[in-house]
């Protein structure tokens, strides 16, 4: 078994170390998968947008039928308040969760008044600024509303995309392409993707069958600012085969180039570059309160 890296978790009023018992197999949660969870980061004594992810897991947890029982502030100031158990050098994850604890009515749903949250932080170096992907086309693609409750930062929507990962790390790559149910380019398996056109920038279109990232759209908003043309677009597969320049954002990694995509080598642009530089501007001039 793997060991964990240093983990905190608060619930119910208290902090524990490690990773606590939480769930049984009476757990709705447990069997029938309703949780939702959102993910901040702690780097470099700033966490970044900490806000939007703490009000997106709320909204996450009514789209799947739970009720919130935290406030933004209250979550933030959670947050604050774990990271002084951590080393200032210590990057670390900050994951919000809410999940149902009781059966519903018919089983398969679970009762929304059963919901618990806890929120647990715990140590993940931030990738090296050099660090870059290699890409290739999934075989397999994102859920529509219809099918899948897209509108929510769900565990279940992770097999899908966990699968995708899988299968292209089997064959040599760091990620994958997702399209949607239409044949359009969606995301990667693990964050939002951007590609670089004769100087501007495009990336998805978003259309509900993915993560309309935070990270996502304060690199928009960066970019915007700075003067680059950023347009949200019908995307295919082949128009990445034919960017000058790739790159991903998420919150886990912030932004990341991509030096390859299937067997097409590419150079790691001065687009790609200029986005992370402003991301990390902003996030060390806009240091929560």
């Amino acid at each position: 078994m793997t060991e964990l890296s240093k983990t905190h978790t608060w619930v119910e009023g208290k902090w524990y170390e490690g990773n606590p018992p939480l769930i049984g197999p009476r757990t709705h949660s447990f069997w029938l998968g309703s949780n939702v969870f959102d993910g901040a980061r702690s780097f470099e004594g700033v966490m970044p947008d900490l806000d939007l992810h703490c009000e997106r897991l709320n909204r996450s947890a009514i789209n799947l039928g739970m009720k919130p029982t935290m406030r933004m502030e209250e979550m933030v100031e959670l947050a604050t308040e774990g990271m002084t158990r951590f080393l200032p050098e210590e990057a670390t994850y900050i994951r919000p969760m809410y999940w149902s604890e009781n059966d519903g009515p018919g089983i398969i749903a679970g009762d929304p008044d059963s919901t618990r949250f806890c929120m647990c932080i715990f140590e993940t170096p931030m990738p090296a600024k050099d660090a870059s992907n290699s890409l290739t086309l999934s075989p397999f693609r994102r859920p529509t509303m219809e099918n899948m409750p897209v509108n929510a930062k769900a565990g279940c929507l992770y097999p899908n995309n966990a699968r995708a990962s899988r299968e292209a790390q089997g064959r040599g790559f760091d990620n994958a392409i997702m399209l949607d149910a239409l044949g359009n380019v969606a995301e990667l398996t693990s964050a939002n993707v951007f590609m670089v056109k004769d100087g501007e920038v495009l990336t998805p279109f978003w259309n509900g069958t993915f993560l309309n990232g935070i990270t996502r759209q304060r690199v928009i908003k960066l970019l915007r600012g700075a003067g680059y043309k950023v347009h949200e677009a019908t995307l295919s597969y082949q128009d990445f085969k034919e960017a000058d320049e790739i790159f991903s954002t998420g919150n886990y990694a912030k932004v990341v180039p991509v030096h390859k995509i299937d067997d097409r080598i590419l150079e790691i642009g001065p687009i790609a570059a200029k986005a992370r530089e402003l991301y990390w501007e902003f996030a060390h001039v806009n240091v929560p309160a």
